[in-house]
């Protein structure tokens, strides 16, 4: 039996329609061999919870540019925690200042990519926190 593929959702939250770097990011976990759902732009933490639950995935990945980031993502991680996801792996990608990245953490987002990273290294941290499914 197949191994069953690590689901990843990428979503744009807020009002910021940039989102080259999150359809880069969703290529290079698609390339890794992980199944990616990209949402597409300016989704509310409630279309994004739902959109998570109708997929069953395993990670939630935010791409935040627009320095919402303080107020979507504990909505989010409320939202997921309602819905019986509190399990999943949040992670957030974008503009955040170093003074935010504690109370982020604090929130339950499992790792905060900062511009620079590689997506290699993206790659290796969902894989890490999704062995059995890598």
């Amino acid at each position: 039996m197949p191994e069953k593929k690590i689901r990843v959702l990428i979503a744009k939250p807020g009002l910021d329609g940039h989102d080259r770097g999150a359809k880069v990011i969703a290529r290079a976990l698609r390339d890794a061999g992980m199944e990616v759902i990209y949402t597409g732009l300016r989704q509310t933490p409630e279309m994004i919870a739902s959109a998570a639950v109708q997929e069953d995935v395993d990670v939630i990945g935010l791409s935040i540019l627009s320095g919402a980031h303080n107020t979507i993502c504990p909505q989010l991680m409320n939202l997921l925690r309602e819905k019986g996801m509190g399990d999943v792996t949040v992670l957030v990608g974008g503009i955040i200042p170093e003074a935010d990245l504690a109370v982020l953490k604090k929130a339950g987002i499992a790792e905060i990519f900062l511009p620079g990273t590689s997506t290699q290294d993206i790659v290796a941290f969902i894989q890490k926190r999704h062995p059995q499914q890598a």
